[in-house]
């Protein structure tokens, strides 16, 4: 079994002689979630969760053998288990229900959007969401190769849009005139023979208003995820042929 998946599932070889040590991995990543919700994903060090506990760094590495493998634990424990899809719904009801789901737990932690993405889900509360998503698809007669598929593609709107949505609204912060001077920027610089399309953009003034981003506002997210949801229908009509 890979070792990062060992660790998630709490299954890697720790057994010691002498005392049950008062310590954990639980314990460990807990004090790092808390710590990277006061001050940010930055400030998560194996000597900042070692204070944050009052113990040794050395005692912190007795269970997680770097700051790589503390990350890797803080990935999945940050991500709570979904909630049960209401009952009776249709796929495309149960999967806005799970994908707000997934946008509500990462809220919680802003500096999720910012942990590296080193693979496929593997520990238990990423699996958790991934067999929810899967299990909304259960009456589409998609094939569960079909069915994998669809929630990877769903998952990577999902992430992908959260994480452009923070990171926007922090460079909003940062730098709000940059976003409301965008149209007369780009009114200055886009040549219609060059860029035309985007030129039929600017002259339809799309951009004359003041551009903001609020990363509570679900606006964007909800008209990408329909868009998603209504190829998924067009594929699940085409393979199946049921609405």
């Amino acid at each position: 079994m890979p070792a990062d998946v060992a660790l998630m599932w709490g299954l890697r070889d720790e057994r010691r002689r002498g005392p049950k040590p008062s310590l954990t991995a639980e314990d460990i990543t807990r004090a790092a979630i808390e710590l990277a919700d006061a001050e940010g994903l930055g400030a998560v060090s194996m000597a900042r969760v070692a204070e944050r506990l009052g113990n040794s760094t050395m005692a912190l590495y007795r269970h997680v053998k770097s700051k790589d493998e503390l990350l890797v634990l803080m990935t999945d424990a940050a991500l709570e288990r979904p909630e049960p899809l209401p009952e009776g719904v249709d796929w495309r009801t149960g999967l806005t229900f799970w994908a707000a789901g997934v946008l509500t737990a990462v809220r919680k932690h802003r500096w999720y959007a910012s942990l590296p993405i080193s693979g496929p889900p593997a520990g238990p509360n990423n699996l958790a969401w991934f067999d929810s998503a899967l299990g909304a698809l259960a009456g589409t007669g998609l094939t569960e190769e079909a069915k994998v598929g669809v929630v990877m593609g769903l998952m990577t709107y999902v992430q992908g849009e959260i994480r452009l949505s923070l990171d926007l609204a922090a460079g909003f912060t940062d730098n709000p005139e940059a976003f409301s001077r965008y149209g007369a920027t780009l009114a200055r610089v886009v040549d219609p023979r060059q860029l035309p399309a985007l030129a039929r953009v600017l002259e339809a003034g799309v951009f004359d208003e003041n551009i903001s981003f609020d990363e509570s506002s679900d606006a964007d997210f909800d008209f990408g995820l329909q868009l998603y949801l209504d190829g998924l229908s067009a594929f699940i009509t085409r393979v199946t042929g049921e609405q």
